[in-house]
């Protein structure tokens, strides 16, 4: 695992096929809260070294699912920490009935952590409903697929035409096209929007591209001008 600032540390996990054959990375983010309890977004593989790692951290008390399109290892997860609190958006409950949700993202603030960490939902998209949170001992914003830059030569073949014409592999990271076509609520979109960026922020993660390091808040400016404009 990599510290990414105070209290909150980034694990890269493998590749997972999604639809039409596209691999994406994967990436975890660890939050520890004052108590020491810690906050597992968007949980990766799961393995015995991983486990170990983060069982030296703290106690594993919430599981995080930041949209509906990052689930695969949430229950592999819940199975190891069954007293885990696990945190959905909204749809996702319907889409993995197999696994044990204990709350629903809202737009009002979690209790357990708050103060600590804020989230924001982004309303509006027809592809997914993402949460975006803020940590805000590291001023560091989380974002998981509204953001995306992949390598050059990640994609191979038509994959890596449709990645092109979707700004997946654009020169900074950028919302992808298939997502800016997506929000169809653009009113609602341009609120949840707003809050974002009245955090300040210094650091973002993205699950799929570079861990931005300073100038978090310019950041997330140009890469969401075309929604805000």
């Amino acid at each position: 695992m990599k510290e990414f600032g105070p209290n909150i540390w980034i694990a890269e996990g493998p590749a997972v096929r999604a639809a039409a054959g596209f691999h994406y990375p994967t990436r975890m983010a660890i939050i520890r809260l004052a108590n020491g309890d810690l906050v597992l977004w968007s949980p990766t593989a799961l393995s015995d070294d991983l486990q170990a790692e983060v069982g030296a951290m703290g106690a594993v008390r919430y599981l995080v699912a930041p949209n509906s399109l990052h689930h695969t290892f949430l229950g592999d997860w819940q199975r190891a920490y069954p007293d885990a609190k696990v945190y959905a958006p909204p749809n996702l409950p319907e889409k993995r009935k197999d696994i044990r949700f204990d709350a629903i993202f809202s737009d009002e603030p979690v209790a357990e952590w708050a103060g600590e960490i804020d989230h924001a939902i982004m309303w509006g998209n027809r592809i997914t409903t993402e949460v975006v949170f803020f940590h805000r001992e590291s001023r560091t914003a989380i974002v998981t697929d509204l953001i995306q830059q992949f390598p050059r030569g990640w994609f191979r073949g038509w994959r890596a035409l449709v990645a092109r014409l979707d700004l997946m592999v654009a020169e900074e990271p950028a919302v992808p096209r298939k997502f800016r076509v997506a929000f169809t609520d653009r009113h609602a979109a341009r609120q949840s929007l707003q809050r974002v960026l009245t955090w300040p922020t210094d650091k973002v993660v993205i699950a799929h591209g570079p861990l931005i390091s300073n100038d978090g808040q310019a950041f997330l400016r140009r890469a969401f001008r075309w929604l805000a404009e």
